[in-house]
């Protein structure tokens, strides 16, 4: 079985997690604006929990986003770091993906929409289909305002949807077909590393460690979603 340590700093939450022989030790604390200090020494932790060595690790996950900014630049930049160290294979994972089998595994919700406060009036927006074999996206994550979301109409056949995450604050927003067809749950959830590493385990052992979402140390990239940020100036300011 593949040996991966896996970091997430995209949420105000920050998690170290490793995943040796399909068990999986963790640690996660919420820690707004720490996270270069945090996350080594969380790393650090679940490598001794574990008992392994850094050697042992046949990859390094992260949590590529979307997030925070800030937030996803730390864990790539940490991983990179890592991966060139080590000289091991990275395996970047969906945040939305990470709560969407969060939701799963915490309250069995098979049909996930993921939706996280991007600001600036929009959210990341993914939806999901999780059984015990894994996570299948249903369509192409985005972002955009929360009156443009939506579900396919394949995707909303057969059952209804769990809503996860920030971005459900603006579920009044959302179109009504969408409202109707989930039922809001854990709008704190965020993606964690403890699910980061599961996934990542399951995309290393179906594809025997080769794979285009196995990738080398510097194509650990953040996915921001959002290709340009728009900074308005404080009057007075230049």
């Amino acid at each position: 079985m593949a040996c991966i340590l896996g970091l997430d700093t995209s949420s105000e939450g920050c998690s170290a997690a490793l995943i040796k022989d399909g068990q999986v030790t963790s640690v996660y604390e919420v820690v707004p604006r720490d996270h270069t200090r945090k996350i080594i020494p969380m790393i650090q932790q679940v490598l001794k929990d574990s008992d392994t060595k850094p050697e042992q690790l046949d990859a390094i996950a992260f949590g590529r986003g979307p997030g925070s900014f800030t937030g996803l630049r730390i864990a790539a930049g940490v991983t990179q770091g890592l991966a060139y160290g080590l000289d091991v294979k990275v395996i970047p994972v969906s945040t939305l993906e990470a709560m969407a089998l969060e939701a799963f595994v915490l309250e069995g919700h098979q049909r996930v929409a993921t939706a996280i406060d991007a600001r600036m009036d929009e959210v990341y927006w993914g939806a999901f289909k999780v059984t015990e074999s894994g996570v299948v996206a249903l369509q192409s994550e985005r972002v955009c305002k929360p009156e443009q979301v939506s579900l396919a109409e394949d995707d909303a056949s057969d059952s209804s949807f769990a809503g996860v995450g920030s971005g459900w604050l603006f579920g009044k927003r959302m179109p009504e077909k969408v409202q109707t067809l989930v039922s809001i749950g854990d709008q704190a959830l965020t993606a964690k590393a403890e699910y980061i590493v599961r996934i990542a385990d399951s995309k290393y052992r179906e594809a025997n460690g080769v794979s285009d979402e196995i990738v080398s140390a510097e194509q650990a990239i953040p996915v921001y979603l959002r290709d340009t940020v728009t900074w308005k100036k404080l009057p007075g300011r230049e």
